[in-house]
C-alpha cells in the first residue's frame, strides 16, 4: 500500500504553553518560557536558567493513568499524546487497539527518577534505593505511559537518536501507516529538566548564561528544556472519512548517521538527510517556503546548519528560524515541536520567530532567521530539521493538503 498520510492532532506541553491552542499563541507572540530553575537546587552553577513546564497538572489532563505510578517524562508524553487525540477530534474507541500504535523519542529516558535513585545508592547503597522509582526507570516506560493511557496495542516502539528523536518517530509513524501496517500512529518525544544534564551542557561549553540566540553574531550556547510533543498520525482517506480537520500531509523523511564526532556536527552528514528527505517527499529545494531549523544557538552548530543549508539550497536559502530561542533545548521532544510549529505555520499561514536576535551574522550570509516577530506567509511545504549529537541527522517535510 502507499497511503497519504496526515496529521489531525497536535499535543504540544511547553515552557510557552500547554495545548495547541496556548503553543500557537506562544510561537506568533514570540514569548520566552526562559526563567530561573526551580526543579533543582542550583546553587553553585555560574548558570541558573532553564525552559521548565510551568502549570502541568497531569491528573487534570490525564484519563487512564495515576500520575503517581508514572515518572515525569512519562507524564509529559501520556499527557501530550491525550492532547493530541482530543484535538484530532477521533472517537477514542475506534482508535483503541491493535491497529493503533505510537513512536515516542527521548534524550535522555526517565532522567529524574535515575538521578533520585543514584542519590540514594550514594548515600545508603542499595538497600536505600525506593522500589517504586525503580520501576519507573526504565525508558520503554515512557512509549507504554502514551499506550496505556490511550488503549492502544498495536506497535510501541522508543526511539533513542538524541535531540533529533522525535524526527525519527515521524519518519517511522509515517512509513507504518503508509504501507498500511497500522491506521493511527502518535509520534513524538519526552524529556524532563534534570541537573545533570544542565551540568553537561554547561562543561561541555555549549549553555548560554541568560538567553538562546540562535543565528545571532554574539550567540553563546543552548539552554535546556523540557517537555514533550505528540502528533496523531492517520491516513488521508481515514481523515477524510470522518470530517476531521487536517493540519498537513507528511510528505516524507530523510536520515543520515554521518558518526564523524561525539558532540561537533558535520554538515555533509547534514545536507545529505535533506537530501534524502527531499527525495523521499518527492519535492524540490524550490518547493521549500520555510525552515524549521535546529537552531540551537551554539557558534559551531548555526554555522554548520546554515552551511549545509546552503550546500543544499544555494546562498539564499528559504526564511530559516529557531524556536529554541523560546523554548530551550527539549532534547527528545526537539524536532517533534519543531514538526508541530511547522505543521501550524502551514495551517494558519505563519512563520515563528527566532527571538533574542539583535545582529547579523557575517558568516551566516543569505540566512533569514525571522528575526523577533512572526511573519504571515502562505507555507505549501515546511523542512523540519533535527540534527543530535553522534551525527544522528533527521528531517521531515510536511506540506499544504489541496
Amino acid at each position: 500500500m502507499d497511503r497519504r498520510v496526515v496529521i489531525t492532532g497536535l499535543g504540544p506541553v511547553t515552557s510557552i504553553g500547554i495545548g495547541v491552542a496556548a503553543f500557537g499563541a506562544g510561537l506568533r507572540a514570540g514569548r520566552s518560557g526562559v526563567s530561573p530553575i526551580t526543579s533543582f537546587d542550583t546553587t553553585g552553577f555560574p548558570h541558573v536558567m532553564g525552559a521548565e513546564v510551568r502549570d502541568f497538572e497531569p491528573a487534570s489532563l490525564l484519563r487512564r493513568l495515576d500520575p503517581r505510578e508514572w515518572g515525569l517524562a512519562s507524564r509529559f508524553a501520556a499527557a501530550a499524546a491525550r492532547l493530541a487525540v482530543e484535538d484530532s477530534g477521533v472517537d477514542p474507541d475506534r482508535i483503541a487497539g491493535p491497529r493503533s500504535g505510537a513512536s515516542i523519542g527521548t534524550c535522555t529516558g526517565e532522567s529524574q527518577v535515575l538521578q533520585s535513585l543514584t542519590e540514594e545508592w550514594v548515600r545508603g547503597g542499595f538497600g536505600d534505593m525506593a522500589p517504586h522509582e525503580a520501576v519507573q526507570a526504565p525508558t520503554h516506560r515512557i512509549g507504554s505511559a502514551v499506550h496505556r493511557e490511550l488503549g492502544f496495542t498495536g506497535d510501541s516502539m522508543m526511539v533513542s537518536a538524541a535531540c533529533a528523536a522525535s524526527n525519527y518517530t515521524i519518519g517511522n509513524a509515517y512509513d507504518l501507516i503508509a504501507d498500511g501496517e497500522l491506521d493511527y500512529m502518535i509520534a513524538g518525544g519526552a524529556d524532563a529538566m534534570v541537573r545533570w544534564g544542565h551540568a553537561g551542557f554547561y562543561r561541555c561549553g555549549l549553555m548560554a548564561e541568560d538567553a538562546c540566540s540562535p543565528f545571532d553574531r554574539d550567540r553563546t550556547g543552548v539552554l535546556a528544556g523540557e517537555g514533550a510533543s505528540a502528533l496523531f498520525l492517520e491516513s488521508l482517506d481515514s481523515a477524510v472519512e470522518r470530517g476531521a480537520r487536517i493540519y498537513a500531509e507528511v510528505l516524507g523523511y530523510g536520515l543520515s548517521c554521518d558518526a564523524r564526532h561525539p558532540v561537533a556536527p558535520d554538515a555533509d552528514g547534514i545536507a545529505r538527510s535533506i537530501r534524502r528527505a527531499h527525495a523521499n517527499a518527492g519535492v524540490t529545494p524550490d518547493d521549500v517556503d520555510y525552515i524549521c531549523a535546529h537552531g540551537t544557538g551554539t557558534p559551531a552548530n548555526d554555522l554548520t546548519e546554515a552551511n549545509a543549508v546552503r550546500d543544499v539550497f544555494g546562498p539564499t536559502p528559504p526564511p530559516m528560524s529557531s524556536i529554541k530561542s523560546m523554548l530551550g533545548h527539549t532534547m527528545g521532544a526537539a524536532s517533534g515541536l519543531g514538526a508541530i510549529a511547522s505543521v501550524l505555520g502551514i495551517r494558519e499561514g505563519f512563520m515563528p520567530p527566532t527571538i533574542n536576535y539583535g545582529h547579523e551574522d557575517p558568516a551566516l550570509a543569505g540566512i533569514d532567521p525571522v528575526p523577533n516577530a512572526a511573519r504571515p506567509a502562505r507555507l505549501r511545504v515546511v523542512q523540519n530539521n533535527g540534527f543530535a549529537f553522534g551525527g544522528n541527522n533527521a528531517v521531515t517535510l510536511f506540506g499544504e493538503v489541496a
